[in-house]
């Protein structure tokens, strides 16, 4: 693999991303990116083996031997971002991977040995690469959320996540806050949307997708609900850190025609 060529792989709370990316550019090599549904329930061994199904790929679309590969993850939290040890535990996804070290797992299943692994918070990532490369390039103070299997938050300044100041909350994290009957987490993520619809209407499906496809009175009234909740859970963390910009991604954004306006 080219020395200026690094593997980007986004770890979803349902899905895996990789792609291979020009480091001097940020550009994604052609032909290089690759994508697969993954069952966050699975056995560990089967996570690992879906992962790497879909990395591998990528490795053999720009393997050199002799260059040691490198590759970052964008991963869910809770992890510790340093050793690359996943800590999943009663947040609904990937929990038989639970205290896991992904560089000493993960690697009996990739084609390649000696690998230079990187962990990030998904939810950071994502808020460095709008602030590098997106929509909120050149913006001072951002605030990028992520809305999906789970709420993922990140506090930029001068395109640098926030992790410990006064008007941030510690690492910059959202999803445990308290909230209501539990915590962030529990209200904002397609789980949320999922079992509140079931409650109202007693159709279970099987995502916010779904919920949108059979749009409904129930939909409506539910989107109505999330969006009241949104706005009385961020607007102190708002309130405190004074962004410029607050940037929504994630599944569930992609039907935030049906919540953006109340918000």
């Amino acid at each position: 693999m080219n020395s200026n060529i690094a593997i980007g792989v986004d770890v979803g709370g349902s899905h895996i991303i990789s792609a291979a990316v020009y480091l001097e550019t940020m550009k994604i090599v052609p032909n290089s990116m690759f994508s697969s549904k993954i069952d966050n329930k699975s056995a560990k061994d089967a996570v690992l083996s879906g992962w790497s199904q879909v990395i591998n790929k990528t490795l053999h679309s720009v393997r050199d031997l002799r260059v040691r590969p490198k590759i970052g993850f964008a991963m869910p939290g809770p992890c510790n971002y340093k050793k690359g040890i996943t800590l999943f535990k009663n947040n609904d996804k990937y929990e038989e991977l639970y205290n896991v070290s992904v560089p000493e797992e993960l690697v009996k299943y990739l084609d390649a040995s000696d690998i230079d692994f990187r962990f990030m918070n998904d939810a950071t990532s994502f808020g460095v690469g709008v602030a590098r490369l997106g929509a909120a390039k050149g913006v001072k103070k951002v605030i990028a959320l992520t809305l999906g299997t789970g709420f993922g938050s990140t506090f930029m300044s001068d395109g640098c996540p926030v992790v410990v100041a006064d008007n941030v909350p510690e690492g910059g994290c959202l999803w445990d806050k308290p909230f209501k009957n539990g915590m962030a987490d529990d209200y904002f993520s397609t789980r949320w949307f999922v079992k509140r619809y079931f409650e109202l209407s007693g159709v279970e499906l099987k995502g916010v997708k779904e919920i949108v496809s059979n749009f409904t009175s129930v939909s409506k009234d539910v989107f109505a609900e999330f969006s009241v909740n949104f706005v009385k859970f961020m607007t102190p963390y708002i309130q405190q850190y004074h962004p410029e910009m607050i940037i929504l991604g994630g599944n569930i954004s992609n039907a935030s025609c049906y919540f953006l306006q109340e918000i």
